[in-house]
């Protein structure tokens, strides 16, 4: 039995899957899903209590996934402090290469949270990423005033408004479709973009 619940189960994620990419999830019908995966509806609420549930099955853990990510980055850097200038570090850039690789390791999820997931609670996701990478830069440049590097004070809202396009630009990758090697290319580009700015802006 135990067997045949997972089957289900993977049926109705692959249905699930094709249904959002199609539909996006506003207009994703449990009705097709069901039928996709061959089942009824209520077999369906066996699964899954929820339309949102279901979407969350299949981007949740490339989500959170990508959110540790840029805690590490976070706590490399606190300990970067110990071995290396962190200045130096920083002026490496690399951010936007770290974020594709995940990204483009996990696509198909990535699409549904960019691209397919208003309606649900998802719909703010770059809103919210680009937050935790505000918090992770406004405790870097704290980092790097008391090595003693003079880092000139920004805007607060400038600076939100440059975190935000930093983190967009990235996803626009997934916006447009492109293959993992213009990706990754475009992040190495992306990368060199917002060093030189970031230093620029910050005056070091």
């Amino acid at each position: 039995m135990a067997r045949d619940k997972s089957a289900h189960h993977e049926k109705i994620i692959a249905a699930a899957r094709e249904e959002f990419m199609t539909y996006g999830f506003t207009d994703a019908s449990m009705r097709r899903i069901a039928a996709a995966a061959g089942m009824s509806v209520a077999g369906l609420y066996k699964h899954f209590t929820s339309k949102e549930e279901m979407f969350a099955a299949l981007v949740e853990p490339a989500c959170q996934g990508l959110i540790s990510l840029y805690r590490l980055e976070e706590a490399e850097e606190q300990a970067a402090l110990q071995t290396e200038s962190l200045g130096d570090k920083w002026s490496q850039g690399g951010d936007a290469k770290m974020a594709m690789i995940f990204i483009y390791e996990h696509l198909d999820a990535f699409r549904l949270l960019i691209c397919k997931s208003r309606g649900t609670r998802y719909e703010s996701f770059l809103h919210d990423l680009s937050e935790a990478e505000e918090k992770i830069t406004l405790d870097m440049m704290s980092l790097l005033r008391e090595q003693g590097m003079p880092i000139r004070e920004v805007d607060p809202e400038e600076f939100h408004l440059l975190v935000t396009a930093n983190i967009d630009a990235v996803f626009q990758a997934v916006i447009h479709d492109f293959s993992r090697e213009q990706a990754m290319h475009y992040a190495d580009t992306l990368d060199a973009f917002f060093a030189r700015g970031w230093q620029a802006l910050f005056g070091y």
